[in-house]
């Protein structure tokens, strides 16, 4: 089984979110929304914030300096079609509304009010919603979806804490 490793952030601008919408993916073959990111590269394996950055300035120009409170929020895992997706979930602010086109899909800012009506994966659909429940917590949160027998996805959540265990 491999293992695929991606960044995904999620810019705030006041109430709004920077929101990509994608034709299609290696994962969708549908039109879907997301956040801003990718796969980490080999030499970021070890550094998924910096792999962040580096997908941000790609995809909508900005730079790191013009992101504030950039942390990360969530780790998500999930397994599906012969791999386990792990994928660094952050979230930051900007100062400005201005961005390049991209490639990678359309960019558009989203009401947080809104981002729910969105065609998203479930797992990225789970996080917006948690997050925005919980915006103002500090702690990091572990999601691992599942499937039930009547293939209802659902996502249990644990919070990240340090542990001393010898």
């Amino acid at each position: 089984m491999e293992v695929r490793q991606m960044a995904t952030a999620f810019l705030f601008n006041q109430d709004n979110v920077l929101m990509m919408k994608k034709e299609r993916s290696k994962i969708f073959d549908f039109e879907f929304w997301g956040g801003i990111g990718g796969h980490l590269e080999y030499e970021e394996l070890n550094h998924p914030k910096l792999a962040s950055y580096r997908e941000i300035e790609e995809e909508t120009g900005f730079k790191k300096s013009e992101i504030k409170n950039f942390r990360l929020k969530y780790i998500l895992i999930e397994s599906g079609s012969g791999e386990i997706r792990q994928q660094y979930v952050y979230f930051g602010d900007t100062e400005h509304t201005n961005y390049i086109s991209s490639d990678e899909g359309e960019l558009f800012w989203i009401h947080k009010n809104d981002l729910l009506s969105l065609h998203m994966s479930k797992i990225i659909k789970f996080t917006i919603e948690h997050y925005l429940h919980n915006p103002n917590s500090e702690h990091i949160y572990v999601g691992i979806i599942t499937t039930s027998k009547e293939q209802i996805p659902s996502i249990q959540w644990s919070m990240l804490e340090e542990t001393s265990t010898f």
